[in-house]
């Protein structure tokens, strides 16, 4: 086990121009191999369909909270990089330690943070956005109109 420890390596990719449900799949996989992932630029990822559905699935799940107390959740994300990590946890095996393991390794990050600018960023061409980017929905459009109001 320590010999894949070591072999593990500093990931750094830019989710620019990226489709976030095919870019989640492939930072999944690479967590679950041993890897650190780091995601910059994550308001940039996008999510493709139909913008008045994507937007109007997501205030319907703003309406969905405890009948109880507000306290006991669920909790919704709105920033772009906690949706973006909700996204990746969500495709790692939940209640194994693999996948606790694996969520550990993971960092997004909105913007670029200055200690990253200098690694080498890397694109999946399988998660890149085929079509003009009009099509599509960034992750920091639909957060601020779910009320992040950007750092």
């Amino acid at each position: 086990m320590e010999a894949s420890i070591e072999s593990a390596k500093i990931i750094v990719v830019d989710a620019q121009g990226h489709i976030a449900g095919r870019l989640s799949s492939y930072i999944a996989k690479s967590l679950l191999n041993g890897n650190k992932v780091i995601i910059v630029n994550a308001e940039k990822a996008l999510l493709s369909g139909s913008r008045s559905s994507i937007m109007n699935d997501y205030l319907k799940k703003l309406e969905i909270s405890s009948v109880i107390n507000p306290r006991h959740g669920p909790f919704h994300p709105r920033r772009p990089d906690t949706m973006l990590t909700k996204m990746i946890r969500g495709m790692l095996p939940r209640g194994k330690a693999k996948g606790s393991e694996a969520s550990k390794r993971l960092r997004v990050y909105v913007g670029m943070p200055e200690q990253y600018k200098s690694f080498e960023k890397i694109k999946f061409e399988d998660a890149m956005a085929k079509k003009p980017l009009s099509f599509y929905l960034t992750l920091g459009e639909l957060a601020s109109r779910l009320g992040w109001k950007g750092d």
